[in-house]
């Protein structure tokens, strides 16, 4: 059994299958044999000890829901058979602390970009940022005429026009309006934002003022702003921005890296496309990289509050405060009113993809999803692009989305995200680069072109969590000072901006 399974923790009901498994296959596990009574796809569920219809299934050590029949030994543990447990968990608040070992030779540097305000970005762009979706189409009209000019500007990463479906027809000092203009000024002020236009229509309820008059944006950033009726229509803006940008690149190209210390990095932790194996390999990897920078004083947020649903206990008692521990609690009931307003609710989870993939229930892949936080204290709780300013581990308010939370992240500071999936998700993010994490290796070989790191090596038995974990932890660094993620050659990231939009649209 050992050489086709894994069991998690010591009394789970299930082992997660390492390869297909088909119908009549002999498992033993000392003198105890067990016979497949279905087939059992890797990454998925078997039962090695009945479960009565209702009772408790247990995986991590922790319940992934009840049995919906009847679970006999040798059972497919799926959605055929198991369903959500809704008894609610018991929420400590604050009982934990964890102190984090610095390893010997944590002291590391990477090469930034410091910046005016004390910041350290890992990369250099100029941003074209829309203020309203009616700009949109100008703004890409102006990056794509600029970029060809970056071959004599090695030292620039690129030029990307930020566009939206918002920043107009909505009510700047609501909720929504709020979080959409706190979305714009985290992307306006990012580190990884050297050099930055703000574009608009003229007509819009978000105007581009309301972004450039309030920023607490570095002294080092050059910053332009146009709006269409201003210049007199598309093909005069598209001029007039092409020149601004252009003007700006001499400047920036002067700008080089310098030593940093990592405690100065802002990770963001995301997953999407998760399968059996995330909360087995890649997750628990990356929190095992997480570890070690909050350990060297650096700041790593956690994120998609309905993807650690279910999970949050395991958070709120690693909580620095009841308060933090509070907050997070918070979040997690206005995620149920809201789901509930939409005719839905939290437990609709996980995704057709997620349960190809192995996972059943929301409670199954939060248990996972948290993994990616590690083993240290939860410091903060932000809301959605919030700056994130408490250093060690934080959790942002997201949705599960993934360009939405990614996004999110990014305007609260992230300067470097890593993303796990299972599936095989093709997200990338600028201005800051994205690291993609595959759980598995069959994946990861036939996505290789879309992956950087394949951390199924754990399950494949080639490689311990440790030393995948410490292997995420080099490539954030050399990431970090410059080396370019497979996201990046593809040229991703432009379109997966996509901020989170509430409210009522006029």
């Amino acid at each position: 059994m050992t050489d086709c399974t894994l069991r998690l923790a010591e009394g789970d009901e299930v082992v997660v299958a390492i390869r297909d498994l088909p119908a009549g296959t002999r498992l033993t596990a000392g003198d105890h044999t067990l016979v497949l009574r279905s087939d059992v796809p890797r990454g998925h569920k078997l039962a090695v000890r009945d479960v009565p219809a209702g009772g408790q299934v247990h995986k991590y050590g922790q319940s992934i829901g009840r049995a919906t029949a009847p679970v006999v030994a040798g059972d497919h543990v799926h959605v055929h058979n198991l369903g959500m447990d809704a008894a609610a968990a018991e929420h400590e608040l604050a009982t934990v602390h964890t102190e984090l070992p610095v390893p010997t030779g944590l002291i590391r540097t990477f090469d930034g970009y410091h910046r005016a305000d004390g910041r350290v970005g890992t990369r250099s762009y100029v941003a074209i940022l829309t203020s309203v979706n009616c700009s949109a189409s100008t703004a890409r009209m102006i990056a794509d005429k600029v970029t060809p000019l970056l071959v004599d500007y090695p030292n620039i990463d690129g030029v990307v026009a930020l566009t939206h479906q918002s920043g107009c027809g909505m009510i700047p000092a609501s909720s929504g309006g709020t979080m959409f203009q706190r979305t714009l000024h985290g992307y306006a002020s990012h580190p990884n934002v050297s050099g930055l236009l703000v574009l608009g229509l003229g007509c819009e309820m978000i105007q581009v003022q309301s972004i450039t008059d309030t920023l607490p944006i570095a002294t080092d950033t050059l910053v332009e702003s146009l709006t269409i009726q201003d210049q007199g229509g598309i093909r005069a803006t598209v001029e007039a921005g092409v020149k601004a940008v252009a003007a700006m690149l001499p400047i920036l190209d002067t700008r080089r890296r310098a030593p940093a210390p990592i405690s100065e990095l802002v990770l963001g932790l995301n997953c999407g496309g998760s399968d059996g194996y995330s909360g087995i390999t890649a997750n628990p990897a990356l929190g095992y990289a997480s570890d070690l920078l909050v350990a060297a004083g650096a700041t790593s947020v956690l994120a998609e509050t309905p993807e650690v649903y279910g999970a949050e206990h395991l958070l709120t008692r690693r909580a620095v405060s009841e308060d933090v521990a509070r907050t997070l609690l918070e979040r997690i009931s206005w995620w149920e009113q809201y789901a509930e307003e939409g005719g839905g609710s939290l437990d609709n989870n996980p995704s057709p993809g997620n349960k190809e993939g192995g996972l059943t229930t929301i409670l199954e892949k939060s248990l996972g999803a948290v993994a990616k936080a590690g083993h240290a204290d939860l410091s903060a709780v932000y809301q959605y692009a919030e700056p994130m300013t408490t250093r060690g581990l934080g959790f942002m308010d997201t949705p599960g989305y993934d360009p939405v939370s990614v996004t999110g992240l990014v305007a609260g500071g992230a300067t470097v995200v890593c993303f796990t999936t299972g599936r095989g998700s093709v997200l990338g993010s600028r201005p800051a680069p994205t690291i993609k994490l595959a759980t598995n290796t069959e994946m990861f070989e036939r996505m290789s072109d879309d992956m950087d790191l394949n951390c199924g090596r754990i399950v494949d038995g080639t490689s311990t969590l440790a030393e995948v974990g410490l292997e995420i932890f080099e490539w954030i660094i050399a990431v970090a000072s410059g080396r370019t993620t497979a996201s990046e050659e593809l040229g991703l990231g432009q379109d997966e901006f996509v901020p989170w939009q509430l409210g009522t649209v006029t």
